[in-house]
């Protein structure tokens, strides 16, 4: 199956919202709740059903080419790539986010499309608390056949970061991925580490870290903008990776999320395959949240 072969695939939960065979007031107040349901936002919808009205869709395929469209509209600006600044040497990108919403997997899966790009890449195991997710990151290394810089369990995350930054200098690495522990929003302890973290890497380069990812977990919905919220606080979010589209019926909380914060999508994943992490698309988005 193609990556956007399962992301339709999981999209489907999402998709079947949107089923009506009518147009009329009812209707419409049911597809407003089927946006909502799906975490578009009160904002986007209330756009999306003012522009079906004033556009005079008649039929079900009238209102989802509409919808398309709009959903198109707002998403394009934000389907971007990330740029690696080759005169950053090495190009420094904070990977942050709470527990289980797939970090680790996910600096793997870029780890070797930027390999692929000829960059020498590296990654950092600041994560130094458990020692399952080194372990996991190691083996992405093994995978990727890239180094893995990491130090004894309970290591202060922020002195090994320091410490490998310096490493991947001597080694003229030109990526070098950093992997923190997740950490949830109501934790001022680890909040606070993170602003710690971001102090000391910038002590290795004024201007670093050259990128900061948000990774969110599609699945919780809702309680995505609250962890934007809480993580931008902090530190200079430079955009989002979402995670875990395969399984979940808030797709649409990237419309949701992009409204609010106006932070790029740089890729969204629908597995655990180095495969299953791709650039952001609206079209191809659109098409899976409506189509299934």
């Amino acid at each position: 199956m193609s990556w956007l072969d399962k992301l339709k695939f999981g999209m489907k939960k999402t998709a079947k919202l949107f089923s009506f065979s009518k147009i009329d007031a009812s209707s419409l107040d049911e597809l407003e709740d089927s946006l909502l349901m799906a975490d578009v936002g009160v904002s986007t919808t209330e756009a999306i059903i003012e522009s079906i009205k004033k556009k005079g869709a008649t039929d079900a395929m009238s209102i989802k080419r509409i919808m398309k469209e709009e959903i198109i509209e707002r998403l394009k600006p934000y389907a971007q790539s990330l740029k690696i600044n080759a005169e950053k040497k090495p190009f420094i990108v904070l990977m942050i986010g709470v527990n289980g919403a797939g970090k680790t997997t996910t600096i793997g899966k870029l780890g070797s499309f930027y390999q692929e790009q000829g960059y020498q890449v590296s990654f950092v195991a600041a994560d130094t608390f458990r020692a399952g997710a080194v372990d996991q990151l190691k083996e992405w290394g093994k995978r990727n056949n890239c180094v893995v810089y990491a130090g004894e369990t309970g290591k202060d995350a922020a002195a090994l970061i320091f410490d490998s930054i310096k490493l991947a200098k001597e080694k003229k690495d030109d990526i070098v991925f950093i992997d923190t522990a997740g950490r949830l929003q109501n934790r001022k302890d680890l909040m606070d580490e993170l602003k710690k973290i971001t102090r000391v890497i910038q002590k290795t380069d004024e201007t670093a870290p050259h990128a900061t990812l948000l990774v969110l977990d599609a699945t919780v919905g809702q309680n995505a903008i609250m962890q934007v919220e809480a993580f931008s606080s902090l530190t200079p979010v430079s955009g989002l990776i979402m995670t875990k589209l395969d399984g979940t019926a808030k797709g649409g909380i990237l419309l949701a999320l992009t409204d609010k914060f106006h932070l790029p999508i740089y890729a969204i994943g629908v597995g655990e395959k180095i495969s299953d992490l791709s650039s952001f698309t609206a079209e191809e988005y659109a098409s899976s949240l409506l189509d299934g």
